[in-house]
């Protein structure tokens, strides 16, 4: 019963800050640009915040490796079975292998994670999560600025990657991390003071993120068929996955705590990234504009109610 009773109160929260941001957008509480500058908050400061101090602290291991040769080649694989589905069944849609692989870590996957476990487990989510990003940064940003912009522009890849707070703050983390810094900087007056401050945006990252998707959930009925075969798509095939390898890979070969089972599952039934719309070209039929973010929308609703179940049924301890 007790048990029954912490499910539903770590649940609840998610689905009314969830519930608060579509609350807000129906009774225009706020502006829409005032949850997009929200958003930079969260994504500038709150978020790096988050993911410094979960790196600082994480214990590396060489198995961690592994997964991360595990996802990275995941991601790459799902990119070229896009390619394959949007051949094989001439789908009008040019970026759907762009929207059949990459999961949005940032503005979802830490926020259910966190919300669900507590963000001071966000490091098992993160160490999952590295091939990916690694995916996001070096193949499928080169390739979506090639497809917009006819050829590919270096500069404006390692401008973005160099420019990226998230990037920046796992960067020098995992520098500070290797040279066993941690506990020092915590002693030391000014950088003690840093990770105070970090601590203190960090406890935004859960709240704001929740309350923007809310705020976003805006699902187009005529298109909602479209939209679903990629959802189908996506977790009809990383669902069992998740499933396979937590009892092979994670739990069996590599015999990591239950908490990396839950980050794996988490960051494969997560929606596409939300960055894909930010690099799609001006002059982009209106239609496709609108099934990519109808995927995205309509993804990140079902990928929610996924996480909220698999959190109820497989809860730890």
């Amino acid at each position: 019963m007790q048990t029954t009773i912490d499910i539903i109160n770590q649940v609840l929260p998610i689905l009314l800050l969830i519930s608060l941001g579509i609350w807000m957008r129906r009774k225009n509480f706020i502006a829409e640009k005032t949850v997009q500058e929200l958003q930079k908050l969260v994504v500038n400061f709150a978020l790096p915040a988050v993911l410094f101090l979960s790196f600082l602290t994480l214990e590396l291991k060489p198995s961690y490796l592994l997964i991360f040769g595990v996802i990275l080649v995941l991601v790459i694989l799902l990119f070229l079975l896009g390619q394959f589905l949007l051949k094989q069944f001439d789908l009008p849609y040019a970026y759907f292998p762009y929207l059949v692989t990459g999961f949005e870590y940032g503005m979802i996957g830490i926020s259910l994670f966190g919300a669900a476990y507590g963000l001071e487990k966000i490091g098992y989510l993160a160490v999952i999560d590295l091939g990916q990003e690694v995916f996001i940064w070096f193949i499928f940003m080169p390739l979506l600025l090639i497809k917009r912009d006819g050829a590919q522009n270096p500069q404006a890849i390692v401008k973005a990657f160099i420019s990226s707070p998230v990037v920046l703050s796992i960067i020098f983390s995992l520098g500070f991390n290797f040279l066993g810094a941690a506990e020092l900087l915590t002693r030391l007056p000014v950088t003690g003071a840093l990770l105070t401050t970090f601590d203190f945006l960090g406890k935004l990252t859960v709240p704001l993120i929740l309350i923007s998707v809310g705020y976003g959930i805006r699902i187009d009925r005529s298109k909602l068929g479209a939209a679903m075969q990629v959802v189908l798509v996506r977790l009809g095939l990383l669902i069992p996955l998740a499933l396979v390898l937590n009892k092979t890979l994670i739990r069996g070969y590599l015999g990591l705590e239950p908490f990396f089972e839950k980050a794996l599952f988490t960051l494969l039934v997560l929606p596409p990234p939300f960055i894909l719309p930010l690099y799609l070209p001006d002059d982009l039929a209106q239609d496709e504009r609108e099934y990519i973010n109808n995927v995205l929308t309509i993804h990140s609703v079902v990928s929610i109610v996924v996480f909220l179940l698999y959190f109820a049924l497989t809860p730890i301890g």
